[in-house]
Order: C-alpha cells, then sequence, then structure tokens
C-alpha cells in the first residue's frame, strides 16, 4: 500500500532552496514536481496553515483563524493563543478545537494512522491531531504527545529531548531519529510528518538571509538529506511518496505598532463594554472582533484602521457586510463560524532587506529588521512545495496555482481514500502520474478593489486571486498607494 511522509521546513522561503544553503532538498526538488506558484493561506501564520494543511479547508472553514484569536463560545470577552494547553481546555469543554476533520480523523475511519512529530510550538503540533486520545494516530512534540502516555515511552527509549536551541538543529535531529527507529519501521503509518522549527525561529530572531538564518537552512537541510538517505538505504525510497512544503514565506519588518493597544487609545472600549473590541495580534495581520450585532462600532473601526499609515487591505466578514472600502472575509477564505468581524493585513512592499531579501512589513510585534509574516504580502503569500516519488511525475516544474489547503486531498487521493468532496483544497492531479497536462488546466487571476473617503483623503486597498476550478488562492492584497 502506498505511504507519504510530508517534510515541512517552517518559514522557508522559494528563494533559500538553491544549491548554496540546501542541496539537498535542491537534488530532491529536481528530480520530481516543483509547484513554483505555490501559496500559503491568509494569514499567513504557522497554526493557520498547519490546519490548512491537515483539514484541506481555509481558515473560514477548520474554524483556527489566527495563532492568535477569539473564540467566542470558549471565552467570549478575551483573545486565546492557539497554544497546546489552551487548546487542549478548548477539547476539554466539549468545543471542537477545529471545525473540520483531519487527515487524522479521515485515515482512521479507514483503519490507517497519521503520525506528525513538531519541534516547533506546542500549538502547531497539537493541531494536527487534536483528538488522537480517541480517533488514533499520534503527535509528537519535545514537551508532550498524544496519546499522553507516549511522552515519557518515548523519553524512556530514546532519551530526554534536547533543549531548545538557535538554530534548533538537535531537537529536529532527535525528531528524525524518532522517526526513522521508531514511527516509520514499527508503526508504518499511511501518511507520517515531520515538522521542522527552522529556518522560522532563525527569522524571527535576527532575520532572513543573516548568518544565523544560513546556517539554520543548512543545518536543516542536512536533517532533511539524512531522512532521504535512510529512505534509500532501507528501500523505502520505491513506496514512498515524499512532499516537501513550508507554511509560509517570509517579510523583514520595517516598523512596529501594536493595533492592540493603538485602538484602546483612540478611545474603543475593551470587549465586554457596549461598543467594546478585541484584538488579536498576528504578526503582520490583526484580527479584530466587535460586538455581534453592533454593524456601528465595526464601521467605525473600519474607518479608523483605514486611515491608519500601516493598514494595508481590510475585509470584513458576512456579519457586518458591505463596510465602505472593505473586501468580503469569503474573498480570502476567512467566512466562517468563528470569524472575527474584521481583518486587517499591514501594508508592505518589496523593498530588500540588508540580506538582499525582498519584502519589508509593518508588524504588531517583534524588532525592525527581524523577520516577520502573517500579511497578505506576495513575499508571504508565496511560500514552497515540492513532490517526489512513484505517485507523481518527474522532473517538472509547474506555474498553475496551488496552496496549502491542498495537501490534505492531494494525499487522500494517493492513498484512495475519498472524503476530499467538502475540502476547499483541491486534488493536484496535474502533478500525479498519469494526471492531465499542466496545459490542459485552465485557471485565472482576477484582482478585486474597495476604496472609501476619509475626510480629504481617499483610502484604496487591492486583493489579487487566482482560481483553479472552484479553489481559490491569495496572490496578495495591499493598500493601493
Amino acid at each position: 500500500m502506498p505511504s507519504v511522509l510530508v517534510f515541512v521546513f517552517d518559514g522557508l522561503q522559494p528563494s533559500q532552496v538553491n544549491l548554496r544553503l540546501m542541496p539537498n532538498l535542491s537534488a530532491f526538488a529536481d528530480g520530481g514536481v516543483t509547484f513554483a506558484n505555490h501559496h500559503a493561506v491568509y494569514p499567513t501564520v504557522t497554526r493557520v496553515n498547519c490546519s490548512s494543511m491537515v483539514t484541506g479547508m481555509n481558515p473560514g472553514g477548520h474554524g483556527l483563524a489566527g495563532n492568535r484569536l477569539l473564540i467566542r463560545d470558549f471565552d467570549p470577552d478575551n483573545a486565546m493563543g492557539a497554544m497546546e494547553p489552551e487548546l487542549a481546555r478548548i477539547s476539554k469543554a466539549g468545543l471542537p478545537v477545529l471545525l473540520a476533520p483531519t487527515l487524522a480523523e479521515i485515515l482512521a475511519k479507514h483503519g490507517k494512522e497519521y503520525v506528525a512529530i513538531g519541534v516547533g510550538t506546542s500549538g502547531n503540533a497539537y493541531l494536527h491531531n487534536p483528538s488522537a486520545e480517541d480517533s488514533g494516530g499520534a503527535t509528537i512534540h519535545p514537551t508532550f504527545a498524544l496519546p499522553s502516555d507516549l511522552h515519557e515511552s518515548l523519553i524512556d527509549r530514546f532519551g530526554p529531548w534536547p533543549d531548545e536551541a538557535k538554530p534548533n538543529t538537535s531537537r529536529l535531529a532527535h525528531a528524525t531519529r524518532i522517526m526513522t527507529e521508531y514511527v516509520i519501521p514499527e508503526r508504518a503509518p499511511a501518511v507520517a510528518l515531520v515538522w521542522s522549527s527552522e529556518p522560522d525561529k532563525a527569522h524571527h530572531a535576527v532575520g532572513v538571509g543573516s548568518s544565523l538564518s544560513d546556517t539554520a537552512v543548512k543545518e536543516a537541510d542536512g536533517q532533511f538529506g539524512d531522512l532521504m538517505q535512510w529512505l534509500w538505504e532501507t528501500g523505502r525510497i520505491e513506496e514512498i511518496d515524499v512532499i516537501v512544503a513550508s507554511d509560509h514565506g517570509y517579510s523583514t519588518i520595517s516598523e512596529v505598532v501594536s493595533v492592540e493597544a493603538l485602538v484602546k487609545e483612540a478611545g474603543f472600549p475593551s470587549s465586554g463594554e457596549p461598543g467594546g473590541v478585541v484584538v488579536a495580534q498576528n504578526g503582520g495581520a490583526a484580527l479584530c472582533y466587535t460586538p455581534p450585532g453592533d454593524p456601528e462600532t465595526a464601521q467605525r473601526l473600519a474607518a479608523w484602521l483605514m486611515a491608519q499609515p500601516w493598514c494595508g487591505a481590510v475585509t470584513a466578514s458576512d456579519a457586518v457586510a458591505g463596510i465602505p472600502g472593505t473586501l468580503p472575509a469569503s474573498l480570502v477564505g476567512n467566512q466562517g463560524p468563528r470569524a472575527p468581524e474584521l481583518t486587517v493585513s499591514f501594508r508592505w512592499d518589496s523593498t530588500p532587506n540588508d540580506a538582499g531579501y525582498p519584502g519589508m512589513v509593518y508588524s504588531n510585534y517583534g524588532e525592525p529588521g527581524t523577520g516577520q509574516h502573517g500579511s497578505m504580502s506576495r513575499h508571504e503569500m508565496n511560500n514552497i512545495l515540492f513532490a517526489n516519488g512513484p505517485s507523481f511525475k518527474s522532473g517538472i516544474t509547474l506555474e498553475i496555482p496551488s496552496g496549502n489547503l491542498d495537501l490534505a486531498p492531494t494525499i487522500l487521493k494517493i492513498l484512495e481514500i475519498s472524503g476530499t468532496q467538502d475540502m476547499d483544497g483541491r486534488v493536484l492531479s496535474e502533478a500525479l502520474a498519469g494526471g492531465p497536462d499542466a496545459t490542459d488546466v485552465d485557471w485565472s487571476t482576477e484582482t478585486h478593489r474597495a476604496e472609501h473617503e476619509l475626510g480629504g483623503d481617499t483610502y484604496r486597498q487591492q486583493i489579487t486571486i487566482s482560481t483553479v476550478g472552484t479553489t481559490s488562492y491569495v496572490d496578495e492584497g495591499n493598500r493601493v498607494i
């Protein structure tokens, strides 16, 4: 039976996949399929994209709206971080963490397993399989495991996890060892995943293209190379399809603005008070929650946002549809039961940073010159996807749009399992052996615009969307100056 191995380099940019930094991944890409027009989902933060990878849904559909978000049926007044302790409390309260079934849940119905090892945040690892205690499969992280008793048994066998470091190579090496000595040979899951926290950690700490960033990329590529070599040496390379992705691209912080503090300074009350606003900061984006049934506050907040120099694109949920100058949240895949009333993507441009990597953006937090993501910048929306193995064509580059939400349906197709019909993502059939030629796949790109007069000034924004069939991808969105 076929099986799939997914390797994720957190925050890896397409331009970093070159022979100088990543000889192993470069060789892998040359032999398989390169998706040259690949997309993150928006907001371009890790836990949102992780959730889209495992559900095949846009954020509006899976309900994990941000790394930081408000879930009103859990706590109506306070934003929370999407980390393991908090997410587990949602589950214990009897609420779904994700609003759509995960790969792990779908596979379990067919007697198959999904096993993920992540060395990034606890929230990222948890979201791969929130129901592992009940539905099977496993999630492995340095601080916990699902099922919970797996954590201590792995420490007994492989020793304690190394301390977190910059770069975080020792933890990735430990994860690779667990994958090659336990997960694949003993559990033989239908789908296995390794999530490297690099180069994301290095980018956040000192910026894209810094010496630490380059070292982190090279060492993560070395671990990927070791894993591929093990597949060759054990004869598994002929039967395992390998997919390599990143969750988002990257920008460099130009200036820091705390939207949460600025909203309070502008006179908007806190949540729980009449006209109260909750702001959930997400790097280069902010989710803004206004009181249900209070369109006046939402309209006033939208106008205030549009007047700010750091404001890029502003989208509005169906609950407050029609606010002048906004574009609909559904356009970018953010409409759903847990959608914020307003979401703002910060202004960005393509100015290069000191290392020559293009993309500067305002940010809610961090330090100017260091790395950030979250916005609709094309440099964050564009990330990597490569695939190689018996189910894929070889030696081709595809310009057809693809996205992180396409991973789940494509994996299920490889495994000959149904369940993709309700997903937002699509099967990347043009990349599969026996699939259609790229020239036979129709796709289109459209730019959507909105504007609003602001007392002598005009706010203008535009969002560009590419579409293949019924699946849409955000190319970029920004204020028009």
